[in-house]
């Protein structure tokens, strides 16, 4: 229930009303069978607009507090307006009254018919506002899904986008990783160069010393052993 179906209920109801009201004008100027006609007509039409007012109120008990005062007030104006057309027709047909009586008795069964038609047409009204009710609380639920779908695509989207970040970091990471494991695989191969350098270099410098020794070792024995034979 929302104030948008009483506004739609009030251009119903509008749209009755301005035809009730040129009716007992021309109930006055008519005589016979033509204001018997108005008479069923108008019987028929009023009792639509009671059934539209009837579904005014139903939105009211529904509607927030905020929109009731508003709308108690257009309705209680409509039903005071309705009430003076009805007086009205009485006036300008003095046959006017409640249902089949108010036409003559030789017209009673015609009547009758027409008063069936009437209830007939005002149960079509009737299921009409409901199937109205329906397909505009129908409406309004197709439309909440698609908010929701729209809203589910778009965190969708926003997680996509995110992944598709998370997945560039990783390459990056990755890449940081293979260059890192390449930059390692170097400098073991320096080490492993510079140790192989390191080793040569203490073999060289055992062989020199050793050679160092062995001159030293000659040099004394020839000048204090060789000379003192």
């Amino acid at each position: 229930m929302s104030s948008e179906e009483f506004e739609k209920l009030h251009e119903i109801y509008r749209s009755l009303y301005d035809e009730l009201k040129l009716m007992p004008e021309k109930a006055m100027q008519s005589h016979g069978e033509e204001r018997k006609r108005l008479v069923r007509t108008f019987d028929e039409r009023q009792g639509e607009a009671e059934e539209v007012l009837q579904g005014m109120e139903e939105e009211l008990r529904a509607a927030p507090l905020s929109y009731r005062n508003t709308m108690g007030t257009k309705l209680r104006l409509y039903r005071r307006d309705l009430g003076k057309l009805q007086r009205d027709m009485k006036n300008s047909a003095p046959g006017f009254g409640s249902s089949s009586q108010t036409l003559l008795g030789s017209n009673q069964g015609i009547y009758s018919s027409q008063n069936q038609q009437s209830t007939h047409q005002q149960s079509q009204r009737a299921l009409l506002l409901q199937g109205s009710e329906h397909l505009n609380n129908a409406s309004q639920s197709i439309e909440r899904s698609q908010r929701l779908a729209a809203e589910t695509e778009q965190i969708g989207t926003d997680i996509i986008e995110e992944l598709g970040e998370q997945r560039e970091q990783l390459d990056r990471a990755r890449d940081r990783l293979v260059n890192t494991g390449e930059n390692l695989s170097r400098s073991r191969k320096i080490l492993r160069s510079m140790s192989r350098r390191l080793m040569t270099n203490k073999l060289l410098l055992a062989v020199i010393i050793l050679m160092e020794l062995a001159i030293l070792g000659a040099v004394v024995y020839l000048k204090f052993f060789r000379k003192g034979n």
